[in-house]
């Protein structure tokens, strides 16, 4: 835990510095984004449930709008988790905003809890994950849906 509050704050001095130096994206050029959870709800509260995801992702935005990547986090059983996907970043022509669509493979639910996201077969299952994001120079956070069963709110850095 300790490890990932270290890890959050370098992210949070690194995108200030950003910020400080005026450095921004160019619209034609494709970008990596490094994220981590800062806030998780879980729509049907149940006391088993971690709103701690503790997620570490790091991504490649495309030019053309294609994003690929991976993330490791904690699941809502406390169990360590890994998403690799691939996806689709549509931009706003007007505002600072974004909708993005990935999909990919799930591993992490493992025994009792193996049976809470569909098609867990092997401990593997296919998931599409939706997310409406904003950005601010470097600095990015975004509103992701877990399914039916879960929000958790994101924040991280161009690079």
């Amino acid at each position: 835990m300790k490890k990932l509050r270290l890890s959050g704050l370098l992210l949070l001095a690194h995108a200030g510095a950003a910020l400080a130096s005026g450095d921004t994206q160019a619209p034609d050029q494709g970008f990596w984004y490094l994220q981590t959870s800062v806030f998780t709800k879980h729509f049907s509260p149940d006391p088993d449930h971690n709103n701690n995801q503790d997620l570490l992702g790091l991504e490649r935005n495309e030019a053309s709008g294609w994003v690929y990547g991976a993330a490791t986090f904690r699941n809502s059983f406390s169990q360590r988790s890994y998403y690799a996907y691939a996806g689709k970043r549509y931009e706003s022509a007007n505002y600072p905003l974004y909708l993005k669509l990935t999909g990919g493979l799930l591993e992490g639910y493992r025994g009792k809890y193996q049976d809470k996201i569909p098609l867990n077969r092997f401990g593997v299952a296919p998931v599409i994950i939706p997310s409406l994001g904003t950005y601010y120079g470097p600095v990015a956070a975004e509103l992701v849906l877990l399914g039916a069963n879960a929000a958790m709110i994101t924040t991280g850095v161009r690079f």
